[in-house]
């Protein structure tokens, strides 16, 4: 009988997927970059809330729409565009403006703001304090005569 000499592999799992040390590297030098700009960042994020396509866009009447001129477009309507297009057809060129999801971008304000954080009190019972207070101790209504040791009522 021959026997099998088989060694067991111990396979090491890539430590990238665990975040390893250049990946916490690269995140906390990130979170620093951020953290030395976050005002910035929260400008940027509060300038896309606020834009409306009419910042960029108008219309008369007729429904006839333009394009501003891009100086009466204010800086902040060019930072929540996300996409231009423009398609050539029979009747001129079609303009596509996308702007940046406002929604998300809200929701991110007010998660950083502390909007959406759930309290921690809000599942605790509330706690009422309750103060009862009866009627005052009543005298006996009959009164009890001892006559020779016997009871009148």
């Amino acid at each position: 009988m021959t026997q099998s000499h088989s060694k067991k592999r111990i396979v090491k799992p890539p430590l990238d997927r665990f975040g390893g040390v250049r990946v916490v590297q690269r995140r906390v030098q990130k979170s620093e970059i951020i953290e030395h700009n976050k005002e910035s960042v929260a400008k940027e994020l509060v300038d896309i809330a606020q834009a409306n396509i009419s910042d960029i866009m108008e219309w008369d009447d007729k429904g006839n729409v333009t394009i501003k001129d891009t100086k009466n477009i204010s800086d902040a309507a060019v930072k929540a565009i996300k996409k231009i297009k423009v398609t050539p057809t029979k009747l001129g060129p079609q303009l596509e403006v996308e702007l940046h999801d406002k929604v998300a971008v809200l929701r991110v304000l007010a998660k950083a703001a502390g909007l959406l954080e759930q309290q921690e009190d809000m599942d605790r019972p509330s706690v009422v304090g309750i103060v009862m207070q009866g009627p005052e101790q009543a005298k006996p209504i009959i009164d009890i005569e001892e006559d020779n040791g016997k009871s009148k009522v």
